[in-house]
């Protein structure tokens, strides 16, 4: 899909009203910011869909990329086109939404992005006034450290899904997955569909916590998730592939690259047990996955309170911040249905509340609030969701056993090179009691993920130094600039549109 000019109509009719329907500006394409857009756009408002990959449809339904930048490389996903007849919805593929901030009046944000590789000059750079901001910008792969991680080879379960899917391709020949959660399941496929060999999926917590209450696990999950989770279940077996609950990868070898890897038996609290460990050899790509985090950066930028790793919203996806929604995997990972019931009913609540200022009814904005019904719908949906969310976190827990599996040579923040022995030697020997002062006495979390992928863990073991947890655990996501922006591209005054 091609992106059409910012704010710019598809159709002779939406150009006419433009000028008097508010802007929603939706940043993520997933489930949740697609149907975000999408419930918005239904109600007559302007809407501006901002993603950083090239077609609709996120994690969840992954397409291959668009060759040459032309549309047609495949068959899009219903969500894609819907998005794409839609007229009022304007899709900036590849854009990167790198600040926000307050607008001028109450409710309304600046949003600054920019469109296209980052290293090309004449990139658009470009800032949107939303009277209305819906962030469903998702999460990404939690990876635990243990021995050897930092070695070529060890990917996410997510990166290896996404050279699967969208590359057609695999990160190694003799694979091994290892982690918590249903999504093992359809990476270990992802991989067998490309001519990976598949050495074994290694479960480290128990699923069979599902069926401790099966009725709750239908009411909650539904009969469609567990299908799903079925037919993957059958796949592996049918491809003989081995699947094993309470074990992980709890060390990885090699010289150059991953060559072997150590997988142990867990007990409850995750702690190797004595005597299980077991070496599977070749191997050359290790795929790991401990749920998901959620991307915090924006709705941090934003102000929106966040509690439990997660934004906080109330029973219409609205963030403690005034005209700032959040949906989708931001306010807890339950699948592609609850996050899609949650961008419906934040977008739907968006126009609902911007038809209730007076300013929308002075000006002669043009929208069609939706009715109290469907609002309820809507909202019914998703408690259905955030239980099932609820009940995946109390099924896949991460407990603190597996700061046992760690030397004191492993590497903690593998961006910097801070091993386990020097993080603890910055809060013991220190006193490096926060995310900040950690960053400043051991440099954990300033390499180039800026603390994406050892930031949580850095702040849990370091609870575990100090016997409490740290000062502000999320200051590592705060950031004025939530990506890399060249300083030319700041240096100007901002171009509204």
């Amino acid at each position: 899909m091609s992106a059409q000019p910012p704010l710019a109509s598809s159709s002779a009719s939406a150009s006419a009203t433009a000028t008097a329907s508010p802007l929603v500006v939706v940043v993520g394409a997933g489930p949740a910011g697609a149907r975000a857009a999408l419930s918005a756009a239904r109600c007559d408002a302007r809407v501006v869909l901002a993603d950083s990959e090239e077609r609709v449809g996120g994690r969840h339904h992954r397409q291959p990329a668009v060759a040459g930048g032309g549309p047609g490389a495949s068959a899009a996903h219903p969500l894609e086109q819907a998005v794409a007849t839609q007229p009022r919805i304007t899709h900036l593929a590849r854009a990167t939404v790198w600040a926000l901030e307050p607008g001028p009046a109450p409710g309304r944000h600046l949003v600054h992005l920019q469109q296209g590789p980052a290293d090309d000059r004449g990139r658009p750079v470009r800032t949107l006034a939303a009277d209305a901001l819906v962030l469903c910008t998702g999460a990404f792969d939690r990876a635990l450290p243990f021995p050897g991680w930092e070695l070529p080879g060890v990917v996410t379960a997510g990166a290896a899904q996404a050279l699967a899917e969208g590359q057609r391709t695999a990160p190694g020949g003799r694979a091994v997955v290892s982690g918590t959660g249903p999504f093992l399941l359809p990476v270990a496929l992802s991989l067998l569909g490309v001519g990976a060999q598949v050495l074994g999926v290694y479960e480290a917590g128990n699923p069979a916590r599902w069926l401790r209450s099966p009725a709750a696990a239908l009411r909650d999950g539904g009969p469609g998730r567990l299908a799903e989770l079925g037919s993957y279940a059958v796949g592996l077996a049918r491809r003989r592939v081995p699947y094993r609950t309470r074990h992980a990868v709890v060390a990885a070898h090699g010289r150059d690259r991953v060559e072997a890897v150590t997988v142990a038996r867990l007990d409850a609290g995750w702690h190797p047990v004595a005597g299980s460990e077991q070496r599977i050899a070749p191997v050359d790509a290790v795929c790991v996955g401990y749920g998901f985090l959620p991307q915090l950066e924006l709705p941090l930028a934003a102000g929106c309170a966040v509690r439990g790793g997660h934004v906080v919203v109330d029973g219409r996806q609205a963030t403690t911040v005034p005209g700032v929604y959040a949906a989708g995997e931001l306010t807890g990972v339950a699948g592609a249905p609850a996050a899609a019931a949650e961008g419906e009913l934040a977008g739907l609540a968006a126009v609902a509340d911007l038809a209730e200022r007076p300013e929308a009814a002075e000006a002669g904005a043009r929208l069609v609030p939706p009715s109290p019904a469907r609002l309820a719908a809507a909202a019914s949906r998703v408690r259905s969701g955030r239980r099932f969310a609820r009940a995946l976190a109390r099924a896949h827990p991460v407990p603190g056993g597996w700061r046992g599996w760690l030397r004191e040579d492993t590497l903690v923040c593998r961006c910097e090179e801070v091993s386990y022995g020097e993080l603890r030697d910055a809060v013991v020997a220190r006193g490096a009691d926060g995310m900040r002062a950690l960053k400043l006495t051991c440099r954990a979390g300033l390499g180039a993920c800026q603390g994406r992928i050892c930031g949580r863990n850095t702040a849990e073991l370091a609870a575990a130094f100090l016997g409490s947890p740290v000062a502000d655990p999320y200051a590592m996501d705060r950031r004025p600039l939530a990506h890399p922006v060249r300083l030319g591209d700041l240096a100007g005054p901002p171009a509204i549109d």
